[in-house]
């Protein structure tokens, strides 16, 4: 028996190249190696490596257009083109059938790509005529929606090993699919949902298989890039997070084991390990322990850790990031949400402001790159608590990381409100700037999200001085190259005209969506600027 395991093509304004390493069917080949070796497994990765081309914009987000109106090159650029990121659902098929499968599964991570899951299981289904398995987050929270369609056999809720396994087995065998735990399948005319059941243990899970992977499509600033986790699940329950739909319960890893797989993988020849467990450091002495034998095994600088996917502010202290640091952490990537305490305490954000803003000066004094995030647009927040927000952190050490609110399925934040449509669900990413309320519009968070890259070009500055004026920031922000110098002309005209512009090929075109009054209710409160490395720039 044959099964090829599918990451399928996405289409959206931007990509995550970086972060597209796909660990969950990793670990699903492993599985079924383990527990059914006579299984051959195949994973094919239709997204990374498989270039773009611009394609409509569809008429769910069709509004954008007069978001992301021009090709902005200047520094302050937000989107234009629409793109289908991987292969075609041709190729897709057609590279699927050379496979001659007996089972296709394909990872459906995230709602709003739905519909591109679901074109490739009927590119797939009319080429092979093979039965389809789908699993993944966005699976686990719309598990109707995605075995509706007919190409698709059966769905996956929750962690997807033992299922698969056990779907396997079942089908193999000819016996019912009702005990296998997590499967959803349509039986006499409806839609049938088998309960979870308990995953594997998380000890006994074996190492996910790269044994697929081109290391030169996985890679960090020309480096071969490892995905590892440490952990499943948190133990927190923040509302507008998804995790629980698929890892009910935190389950963590040993440091040694953890430590095992990055030196086996480092003698394959990966050198860059990022970290995608929702809540790396929870287990501080775990944490500590797999620093201390990462430190005590690979020489300074021979490796370089990562945790693009966040890392809770909660659990850190000095101790720990120095340890983080010496073991190879370069990069910090925190979230913060909001500042507004009674926000956080209606999402159910225990972390406190006084531990968030000492973790921010510790980690710039030991030479972390620090990135903060924050939810712009969340609901129930009003403008002046998010522009407090943006001015705290526009104060600090770090970058902005501004993620405009939308709504995952799943979430404590869904279940509270009627269920998604189709195109909800399609609008349900970032660029579609998130979901107007009364009374947060789209035009406010597009103009926060555009005052980030604003605060982000001065924070970005390289200078020696301690403290610096506006007018010097400005200086020398035109010395630093030609897109640079674009930037404070651009600057300069929306002090003076009180107009953005974007800077494209035919010269200036004005932005009439970013709302300058907003922009000016932020910039007159603000005192000073202060970069990644500490520096000062006073208005």
């Amino acid at each position: 028996m044959k099964l090829v395991l599918v990451q399928p093509p996405i289409q959206d304004f931007y990509d995550t190249k970086v972060r597209l390493q796909p660990l969950g069917l990793a670990y699903l080949k492993a599985a079924v190696k383990k527990y059914l070796p006579e299984v051959e497994v195949v994973i094919k990765d239709f997204h990374q490596g498989r270039g773009r081309r611009t394609v409509a914009l569809p008429k769910e987000l069709a509004t954008l257009k007069e978001f992301y109106p021009f090709p902005d090159q200047s520094p302050f650029s937000l989107f234009h083109h629409y793109y289908h990121f991987g292969a075609s659902f041709e190729t897709l098929a057609r590279e699927v059938a050379e496979e001659k499968p007996d089972l296709v599964g394909i990872s459906s991570l995230f709602s709003p790509y739905y519909r591109e899951v679901l074109r490739s299981a009927e590119a797939i289904k009319r080429k092979t005529g093979s039965p389809i398995v789908l699993g993944g987050s966005h699976v686990s929270a719309a598990p109707e929606l995605m075995l509706e369609n007919p190409a698709v056999d059966w769905v996956i809720r929750g962690e997807g090993e033992r299922p698969l396994v056990e779907l396997i087995k079942a089908w193999q065998s000819g016996k019912g699919l009702e005990q296998v735990p997590g499967l959803g399948f349509r039986q006499a005319g409806g839609l049938v949902f088998n309960p979870p059941g308990d995953p594997f243990p998380i000890e006994e899970l074996p190492l996910p298989d790269f044994s697929d992977f081109d290391q030169r499509l996985y890679g960090y600033e020309k480096r071969p890039m490892s995905f590892v986790i440490t952990s499943r699940g948190c133990p927190h329950h923040c509302s507008f997070c998804s995790v629980h739909s698929t890892f009910p319960a935190y389950r963590k890893r040993a440091a040694l084991k953890v430590f095992e797989e990055i030196k086996g993988r480092y003698e394959e020849g990966y050198r860059v390990f990022d970290f995608e467990d929702d809540n790396l450091t929870y287990d501080r002495e775990e944490m500590i322990n797999l620093c201390r034998k990462i430190k005590q095994s690979f020489p300074s600088g021979e490796i370089e850790l990562l945790a693009m996917n966040g890392i809770s502010y909660h659990s850190l202290d000095r101790e720990l990031l120095q340890w983080m640091k010496e073991a190879g952490f370069t990069h910090l990537n925190l979230s913060l949400v909001t500042s507004n305490p009674g926000i956080r305490r209606e999402n159910k954000r225990i972390q406190a402001m006084k531990p968030y803003l000492q973790i921010v000066q510790e980690s710039s004094q030991l030479g972390f790159k620090t990135v903060v995030y924050q939810i712009l647009g969340l609901p129930g927040e009003s403008l002046d608590s998010m522009i407090r927000t943006l001015l705290l952190n526009t104060r600090l050490p770090v970058l902005l990381g501004a993620s405009p609110f939308y709504l995952i399925p799943g979430t404590g934040l869904a279940k509270r409100t009627p269920k998604q449509t189709e195109a909800e669900l399609v609008r349900s990413r970032l660029t579609a700037l998130g979901l107007e309320t009364d009374p947060i519009k789209r035009e406010d968070v597009y103009t926060l999200f555009i005052i980030t890259r604003i605060i982000n070009f001065f924070k970005g500055l390289r200078f020696t001085k301690n403290l610096i004026s506006l007018e010097e920031a400005l200086e020398t922000a035109r010395n630093q190259g030609k897109r640079s110098a674009v930037g404070v002309d651009l600057f300069q005209q929306l002090l003076g005209e009180g107009r953005l512009y974007a800077f494209t090929k035919d010269g200036f075109q004005q932005l009439p969506r970013f709302k300058t009054a907003l922009f000016f209710n932020f910039w007159e409160k603000l005192e000073l600027i202060q970069t990644q490395e500490g520096r000062v720039i006073v208005k």
